[in-house]
């Protein structure tokens, strides 16, 4: 019942609609009933010669008006009932989306794509599925149900008690099955999201598997998946498959009871033929009952599966989070400091970084250098709190930023991430992130300090271009440049680059690095590079080697400590003069 509170405030906002449309299905229910009186009469009247062309005519009508007032109330439950569980699905992914948006970096990174897709997509339809028809199934089931035993028990109770005998047998019959429908509904669920992750992957890695001819292994793969999906849905199927023939079964055994012993008791003149045939009609309005428990079992096993599944998500708490007592910046970034930051991301593995002290003042520009693999990378994530640190902190302005609001911080800085992403939509879109108050000659800046003005302009649709599912349509230096441009749009006073001209050529790199340096004292800028001349100029350079800081120091004084960084200057400076003859 704890995923029920999920759902509950949903019912209790729209308690006015789920009341109207249980009341027209009720009506509808009621109407039903009616219907078999009417024929016991038309039929005792025929019987008994008592009909002429004026009364069954009244019967005709009649029904026919019954007809007309049940297809509107059923309209009416419809659209309160059938509607509501669709706000509840609406209202519910909204929910889970948001919800998943606010949890850390470190759940996505254990936590698959395809997993969260199928919780967004299929068991949000179960649970809708099981609040929209399951309440019109249990409303059925007890009202039309119990409503036509009470019209059956007025004909003939006894005739009555023989046709509910094979009832304790349904009751035992979803009791046994239901346990085992709830089981296997979560392993087909689970087996759905893990075949929903290799198919998001497969189509994600295409053209890898195109360039190594991996097609067949693939396929495989994903057919192994599959196979292993629908033996999970067999194994379910030899359950539901088992229940619904049952409660057809045990209906029958009623009809035939009701056949013989009624039938005997018609002969014998102990009720009407028209009593008789309308308890066969009752019989048949609680034959949809005794199915619909069984449908309201099917659905709400397969409804609560899903809810716990989506549950276990809502219940993930983020690991960085705003405290109570957090605060906002009021004077900007005025300074950055690490003082014996440390960090692992998982307990109990090595550190990515050890004891990291740095100092950036306000407007100074900070290089990171290092071989691949240092943790250049997690030091820049920490800054925006993408992770938290392990022991250690980071202050900004003075104040450890775990006690500074998230959106405060962030808000400090652009981050440029070393692998670009770019959204399926338009250049301009991608910059922006969106944002239609900015203008062009804003977008224009930042295009032409990002060496991006020759490159759009070679689109015939300029700025208005579809990049494509991650920008497929760019090469890796347009999209790189593009994430530049964006991170340079925003007005904020810390600027962070994650290598930010690795995928360009010497001279475009050349070209951005001047722009950036144009930038100077207006903005506190990190940059990582492993072009080292694209970090010369910073005012402070850091070497970080298997975690630690090894080097520290201005170019000149790093080029005369002869260790990494004058070393690998040294080599990629004869390596550009090699490539410009």
């Amino acid at each position: 019942m704890k995923s029920f509170n999920l759902i509950k405030p949903y019912f209790i906002e729209n308690r006015l609609a789920i009341a109207s449309g249980l009341l027209c299905l009720i009506a509808v229910d009621l109407l039903q009933l009616i219907v078999p009186r009417i024929i016991k009469r038309a039929i005792d009247d025929l019987t008994f010669f008592r009909a002429d062309p004026g009364k069954l005519a009244v019967y005709a009508l009649c029904i026919a008006g019954i007809a007309l007032l049940m297809s509107i109330f059923r309209y009416l439950w419809r659209k309160y009932l059938i509607g509501t569980s669709r706000i509840v699905e609406e209202g519910l992914r909204n929910r889970l989306f948001a919800h998943i948006q606010t949890l850390s970096s470190s759940y996505f990174d254990r936590t698959k794509t395809g997993d969260l897709m199928a919780h967004a997509t299929n068991d949000i339809q179960h649970v809708r599925m099981a609040i929209g028809m399951g309440i019109v199934a249990l409303t059925d089931a007890v009202i039309l149900g119990s409503a036509a035993i009470g019209f059956m028990a007025y004909i003939n109770t006894t005739l009555t008690m023989f046709a509910l005998i094979p009832m304790p047998l349904i009751i035992f019959g979803t009791r046994f099955f239901s346990r085992k429908m709830h089981r296997l509904y979560k392993s087909v669920q689970e087996a759905f999201s893990e075949l929903t992750e290799a198919v998001r992957e497969q189509f994600a890695g295409i053209q890898i598997i195109k360039a190594y001819t991996r097609e067949k292994e693939e396929c495989a793969d994903i057919e192994a998946k599959s196979k292993e999906y629908i033996d999970r849905n067999v194994r379910l199927v030899r359950i539901t498959g088992s229940f619904f023939p049952m409660m057809l079964l045990l209906s029958n055994i009623s009809l035939a009871i009701v056949l013989y012993l009624g039938g005997r008791q018609t002969i014998y003149s102990t009720i009407t033929p028209g009593d008789f045939v309308a308890f066969i009609n009752y019989l048949g309005l609680i034959t949809w009952p005794m199915m619909a428990m069984g449908w309201v079992t099917n659905l709400i096993q397969r409804g609560k599966a899903s809810l716990d599944r989506i549950n276990s998500i809502m219940e993930t708490a983020p690991v960085i989070f705003d405290t109570d007592d957090a605060k906002k910046i009021k004077n900007g970034a005025e300074e950055i400091i690490f003082e014996d930051v440390t960090f692992s991301y998982n307990n109990g593995s090595p550190h990515a970084l050890s004891a990291i002290n740095i100092r950036v003042e306000k407007g100074q520009i900070l290089g990171i250098a290092g071989p691949p693999g240092s943790g250049k990378t997690t030091l820049l994530s920490l800054i925006p709190r993408l992770y938290d640190v392990s022991a250690g902190r980071i202050l900004m302005n003075g104040t450890d930023i775990r006690a500074i609001t998230l959106s405060d911080i962030r808000s400090m800085i652009s981050f440029m991430p070393q692998e670009p992403f770019l959204f399926d939509g338009t250049i301009r879109d991608n910059i922006t992130l969106g944002n239609s108050s900015i203008k062009d000659a804003g977008l224009e800046d930042v295009i032409e300090k990002a060496s991006l003005s020759g490159t759009i302009k070679n689109f015939p649709a300029g700025l208005d271009t579809i990049v494509g599912e991650k920008g497929i349509i760019l090469s890796g230096g347009q999209k790189q440049r593009i994430a530049l441009a964006r991170s340079l749009l925003s007005s904020s006073p810390v600027l962070i680059l994650d290598d930010p001209v690795s995928q360009v050529d010497s001279e475009t790199g050349a070209a951005i690095i001047k722009n950036i340096r144009s930038m100077m004292k207006e903005k506190t800028i990190i940059i990582v590079s492993h072009r080292l001349s694209a970090i010369s100029f910073a005012d402070n350079i850091i070497v970080i080697d298997r975690s630690r800081i090894t080097e520290e120091g201005n170019h000149s004084s790093l080029m005369n400590l002869g260790k990494y960084y004058a070393k690998t200057f040294r080599m990629q400076a004869i390596e550009e003069e090699i490539n410009a003859v």
